[in-house]
């Protein structure tokens, strides 16, 4: 029934939905419209624009006895339709919903749909609380600690190292790229048969050993430096002999010498020490004397040696296992190209006292220019050197050359610890003959077990 007691011309479902209209009232100044016609009102469930509808009034007692009390207004939020959006646009609403950034119909309609929607809830739950990791009122200057705390932590995984002196690199590359190696071969391979090669007068000579064996050989002959530098000697000291071949069968023969994989780490523990104490002891020890028996080298030269004998025994390791091996950098195999071609001089003295090679054609004083080999070393390292012939303590010279021979730089180094003949080192030769013989002949006598 309607407030004047007629009754609705729709169903009770048709106007259920609908907003109510308040009834007409009375007011003392109006005036007398009841003849004027009342406007038609809107359709049951049709929204009616403000003001559309003019106030409609009736006779005040009329409306005294028949108004029905007007209910109090509903919330807001229970007023606002829900609209029927769907899935993919309420999926893209969930960053602005987070953000509070929605109306209040794309708000309802989007918490509706997490009520049903577990994905989209487990989104929404996400992107609230990524929400509150956004502070715009933040500072972006940097922690004043932060420098300091970083510092710390990198030098608690990894300490500062010492600078390793520039004589001693070449030494500290090469027992890292064999430690590299003996690192990566099986328990089995450190048994595998490797054939040691060098010359000894004319003629080459080998001995047969294991992978085992190399490491003990180099450690061996690295305690002379050890024992230079104060550090103890890994065959007991005083009474060990100097000569490096000696020290190598006293190591193989010893009973408390390490059969397998073993060997590996008191080695390299020996090698880190020789550099960190190098590293240490500052500019002076460079100088210092490492005796090998039958001559002595500065501790500069004696570490470039083992670190040229580091890397020729770590290729015979790699051939015995198959492993490929590189040479070494250029700039430190030009150094032990270097170092071999300084003692050139001296090995060919050695060699002509022994009735080995060629009588001296033209003695000069110590200094002076005498008569030279031009070595030319191509390739890898390579450098041009002036080898004299007739004194070791004659100086090469370019203008009193003789003869040239030239070879490629790994070729040379291999022909330096005997592992080709001097007869088929040379790529190229040119002059005397004799005096080439005699250079290539010393180079070969450089090697030594």
């Amino acid at each position: 029934m309607s407030g004047d007691g007629r009754e609705s011309e729709g169903g009770e479902e048709e106007v259920r939905g609908a907003r109510r209209i308040p009834g007409p009232r009375g007011a003392a100044d109006d005036l007398d419209l009841e003849s004027v016609p009342l406007p038609p009102l809107p359709p049951p469930g049709s929204a009616t624009p403000a003001g559309s509808v003019p106030e409609q009034s009736v006779p005040e007692q009329s409306a005294r006895e028949q108004s029905v009390p007007e209910p109090p207004e509903a919330p807001e939020a229970l007023m606002t339709s829900v609209p029927d959006l769907p899935h993919r646009v309420l999926k893209a609403l969930l960053g602005a919903w987070a953000l509070s950034a929605c109306s209040a119909e794309e708000t309802a309609a989007v918490e509706e749909h997490l009520t049903a929607c577990a994905p989209c809830a487990d989104e929404a739950l996400r992107l609230r609380d990524a929400v509150g990791l956004l502070h715009t009122d933040g500072s972006l200057d940097l922690d004043p600690t932060l420098r300091s705390r970083v510092m710390d932590g990198c030098l608690g995984r990894r300490p500062a190292r010492i600078p390793v002196p520039e004589w001693a690199a070449p030494y500290d590359a090469e027992t890292a790229r064999l430690d590299a190696l003996l690192r990566d071969i099986g328990d089995s391979e450190w048994h595998a048969p490797v054939r040691l090669r060098w010359f000894e007068e004319e003629r080459e000579v080998s001995r047969r050993t294991t992978v085992a064996g190399v490491i003990g050989h180099l450690t061996a002959v690295d305690g002379l430096l050890s024992a230079a530098l104060g550090l103890d000697d890994p065959l007991g000291g005083g009474e060990a002999p100097l000569d490096p071949t000696e020290r190598t069968e006293r190591y193989w023969s010893s009973k408390r010498r390490p059969p397998t994989r073993a060997v590996r780490e008191p080695w390299r523990a020996q090698s880190h020490e020789l550099i960190r104490t190098a590293s240490f002891a500052g500019r002076n020890v460079a100088e210092a004397s490492v005796s090998y028996g039958a001559f002595a080298l500065p501790l500069q030269d004696a570490a470039l040696d083992r670190a040229f004998e580091c890397w020729v025994h770590g290729g015979d390791i790699a051939d015995a296992v198959d492993y490929p091996y590189e040479a070494p950098s250029a700039a430190h195999l030009h150094r032990m190209i270097d170092l071999a071609a300084r003692l050139l001089p001296a090995a060919v003295a050695g060699r002509r006292r022994s009735g080995l090679a060629g009588p001296a054609k033209d003695l000069v004083t110590a200094g002076a220019p005498g008569r030279s080999v031009h070595l030319e070393i191509e390739g890898h390292g390579g450098g041009d050197w002036y080898i004299a012939l007739d004194s070791p303590a004659a100086l090469g010279s370019p203008e009193r050359a003789v003869a040239q021979v030239a070879l490629d730089g790994v070729e040379f180094c291999r022909l330096a610890a005997g592992h080709i003949s001097p007869v088929e080192a040379a790529a190229g030769q040119e002059g005397d003959r004799e005096a080439i013989r005699d250079v290539l002949f010393a180079a070969a006598s450089l090697s030594r077990l």
